[in-house]
């Protein structure tokens, strides 16, 4: 009986795993997840081949950082061809795409979701930007080099002064002589927040009333001279600088104008009068033309108070800069090279022009 009631046993039980055997084999396998393919395709639509390709993340292409050419010189991407692009795993979804063909003509494509589409078609080349509408409005703003030592305000100093500067060159800031004469102690702030000190020895000329200081680690975009054409009455013009700090807020301050006239106070051959309003603590700030370009040092307002003790009448918005040229000249005999460019392509918007002189004008702070 034990023998039978043991195989009875042994029966059910195989007969049990028989049928979880079959239920398992029943179900439905768990559906497999493509693999999400990696990178995305471009294919030139154009008619002619292509010498250059370029795939950034945007905004990148936007500010006129295109990285480097992705196609080799001995194998440009023929029309109808592909070229597969394979960003780095954390580079997101949102591409900037630059075409260049061997005539120069190019296709410009920005914010594409290379995610949703993963062959992006490339068409309708153009003739290239003029190089002055490809430069970037934004991108890496003037502050210290990796190690350089902050230099915070002085809360016991017994005076403080402020004014403006910018950048001409790495280490190299210009403004005018009175913002920093008779200085024990001048830093300035950087569009990045960042305290740094100038050092001597600072090159001065009091009578074009311009400086250029020594700030050892500052590093970012200098601004570029402008040298042609020569500057005419009635062309507008940018101011940008820390008017009246203190009483106004703590950020920059644009206004815009025109060149009134080609000389100065008393006929000074070395200045413009403009009608961009100036206040306290522009002095030593960027003039620009319209597309970004040096025109001026900011220097002074007419003392309307004196004007009218001497003439009977308040004289409003006369405004005085030191003249770009004269200004350059004096950088060059101080053994600086700034950048120069000529305003030849089409005019920025205000907006635009402030955004790009913002990445290299900074607060100067003079402590006695």
């Amino acid at each position: 009986m034990r023998d039978r009631g043991h195989i009875s046993v042994m029966r059910f039980a195989l007969h049990a795993l028989s049928i979880a055997i079959l239920l398992a084999l029943a179900r439905p396998a768990p559906a497999q997840t493509p693999a999400e393919p990696q990178g995305f395709r471009v294919v030139n639509r154009t008619g002619a081949d292509a010498t250059q390709l370029f795939a950034v993340r945007s905004p990148r292409g936007g500010q006129g950082d295109w990285g480097g050419n992705l196609l080799r010189p001995d194998r440009p991407l023929t029309d109808g061809g592909g070229f597969r692009v394979t960003p780095n795993a954390d580079a997101g979804c949102r591409f900037d795409l630059r075409l260049v063909l061997g005539d120069t003509r190019e296709v410009v494509l920005r914010d594409q979701d290379i995610c949703a589409n993963r062959n992006v078609d490339l068409a309708n080349a153009r003739p290239p930007a003029p190089a002055a509408a490809r430069q970037p409005t934004s991108g890496p703003l003037a502050g210290p080099a990796p190690g350089t030592q902050p230099a915070p305000p002085n809360a016991q100093a017994r005076a403080v002064s402020t004014g403006t500067g910018f950048l001409v060159a790495d280490g190299r800031v210009m403004t005018n002589h009175h913002v920093v004469d008779n200085c024990n102690r001048i830093i300035l702030r950087t569009p990045t927040g960042h305290w740094l000190a100038a050092v001597p020895p600072a090159r001065m000329d009091a009578g074009l009333d311009v400086a250029v200081l020594n700030v050892p680690g500052l590093v970012g975009p200098a601004v570029a001279f402008r040298t042609a054409p020569a500057i005419r009455r009635g062309e507008g013009v940018v101011a940008y600088g820390f008017p009246l700090a203190g009483l106004l807020s703590s950020d920059p301050k644009l206004t815009r104008g025109e060149v009134n006239g080609l000389r100065g106070l008393g006929d000074n051959p070395n200045q413009f009068q403009i009608s961009a309003e100036v206040q306290p603590g522009n002095s030593g700030g960027p003039l620009v033309d319209m597309q970004g370009h040096i025109v001026g040092v900011v220097v002074s307002k007419l003392n309307a108070q004196a004007v009218s003790r001497r003439t009977g009448d308040i004289a409003q918005n006369v405004n005085f800069a030191v003249q770009g040229q004269a200004a350059l000249a004096f950088l060059r005999r101080a053994g600086v090279s700034p950048r120069t460019a000529e305003s030849t392509g089409a005019d920025r918007s205000a907006a635009d022009v402030g955004e790009l002189i913002h990445r290299s004008t900074l607060f100067i702070r003079c402590e006695r």
